[in-house]
């Protein structure tokens, strides 16, 4: 258990650990999270594209990721409204934020892009497959975890150079309030949704414990559950940003906890451009503590869960 702990975190930590001053150095390592996202999912396609029965796994996937995404969702917009009623946030006059998207389907298309990406490594797959037989699927799932080791250690950058201390983000009350609902009700949903999904209770917390991180929860459930289940765990945290950018408009004027903490790891970056837009600039600290406090917390504890079956 400590090893793999210590594997994941090591990248997170070490990239923490580097100060960087240059915007065009910065520049470059947020196109290198982008790129290893984007490479990330390929290869998890890749790795779908080699379940066996191809066509009943891939509805399979769809029912146990549409179960999941139900029930984790129903526990965080509960908890969220709740806490929103408790929590009164001092939001700003709603204002043109620049590079934000104008419009839903402007904000949803990123999101749809990676679903492409994930299909288009698929059809690679099967094509490749009937070439290079088992070896292409072997060698996609062992060069997504290089990868994913790189991606550590750029967000480890990010987070570092994020422009906000953790002094800071250890007082901003409003946003570890909102972050410890968002994380308590998905685990509470993901041990609901455990025995639907014919999991164990821990793996059941595994799934839910992504917060939002697509990229990061799809490969590590994969690698310990089967590319089945990280396609699962995938498609329901990617399914949250896209129902996030229709849910933040509609509600952040008077829930404002539910629509920052709806997002959940997102709410520091995919997500930030839609809530300042919607909510005010008052939002932004707020949204990005909590997103950065439940991006640190979800590789170790997803980790420490699907351990505790070893």
């Amino acid at each position: 258990m400590l090893s793999g702990l210590l594997i994941v975190l090591l990248p997170l930590l070490l990239g923490y650990l580097v100060p960087v001053r240059n915007e065009m150095v910065m520049a470059a390592i947020n196109r290198g999270v982008s790129v290893s996202i984007y490479l990330i999912l390929a290869l998890m396609g890749v790795s779908l594209a080699g379940l066996p029965d191809l066509s009943s796994q891939l509805s399979r996937l769809g029912t146990q990721a549409l179960t999941l995404f139900l029930v984790i969702s129903a526990c965080n917009i509960a908890a969220l409204w709740w806490l929103s009623s408790r929590l009164q946030l001092a939001l700003g006059e709603p204002r043109v934020v620049r590079d934000a998207p104008t419009s839903k389907l402007a904000a949803m298309a990123g999101s749809l892009a990676l679903v492409g990406v994930v299909f288009l490594g698929m059809l690679a797959g099967i094509g490749l497959g009937t070439i290079w037989d088992t070896t292409l699927f072997e060698l996609a799932e062992t060069l997504s975890e290089w990868v994913l080791y790189l991606l550590l250690a750029l967000i480890g950058c990010q987070l570092r150079n994020s422009g906000m201390p953790l002094r800071q983000i250890l007082l901003n009350r409003h946003g570890l309030v909102i972050a410890v609902t968002l994380a308590l009700s998905s685990l509470a949903g993901g041990l609901l949704a455990a025995p639907l999904l014919d999991l164990n209770w821990n793996e059941g917390l595994a799934m839910a414990s992504g917060f939002g991180w697509y990229s990061l929860s799809g490969i590590l459930i994969g690698d310990h559950l089967g590319p089945l289940l990280g396609g699962v765990a995938f498609f329901n945290d990617l399914t949250r940003e896209l129902l996030a950018f229709i849910l933040i408009p509609l509600v952040i004027r008077r829930h404002a906890p539910l629509a920052i903490g709806y997002g959940g790891a997102t709410s520091m970056d995919f997500t930030l451009p839609v809530i300042q837009q919607h909510g005010g600039v008052a939002c932004v600290p707020i949204a990005v503590v909590s997103g950065f406090l439940l991006s640190l917390l979800s590789p170790p504890l997803t980790l420490f869960l699907l351990s505790l079956s070893a």
